[in-house]
């Protein structure tokens, strides 16, 4: 489970915007392959430019923990993804919907670099991404 500050810290060790760009760009062509089965309309962000999947599934062995499948067609982007999913994988759904993404972005000055198109698009992830793990909560305690 990635912590905001870890996050922070390595984008603070990073000079410039071309090398921001150049991680992003490197956590998205780690980010492990979705299932094709979980490439489905229910998953896609439709607000995003690019075409964006992420599904949320139980860790097995902490059921009240969850992690994220995703993909993406644009390597930034994908990237944005990739650094979400460290974030929110993991995680109780409650401390999902806590986490203040605002700051997040804020804080790595992504409204800044990134155009208020593909802006839209990250907070549709991020709105994805909590609603996913509402759903998940709500099946579990029912």
């Amino acid at each position: 489970m990635t912590e905001l500050t870890d996050i922070l810290e390595t984008f603070d060790l990073l000079g410039d915007w071309d090398q921001r760009y150049q991680y992003l760009i490197e956590l998205g062509e780690r980010l492990p392959a979705m299932p094709e089965a979980l490439v489905t309309d229910e998953n896609r962000v439709k607000p995003c430019m690019s075409t964006v999947h992420v599904a949320a599934f139980r860790d097995h062995q902490h059921p009240d923990r969850i992690h994220y499948y995703g993909e993406c067609d644009t390597p930034v982007i994908k990237g944005v993804l990739a650094l979400l999913i460290e974030l929110f994988s993991g995680r109780k759904a409650a401390d999902i919907q806590a986490l203040d993404t605002d700051a997040l972005f804020e804080q790595l000055q992504l409204a800044e670099h990134l155009s208020p198109n593909r802006h839209v698009g990250i907070y549709a992830i991020v709105d994805l991404m909590k609603s996913q793990a509402r759903d998940l909560h709500k099946a579990q305690v029912a």
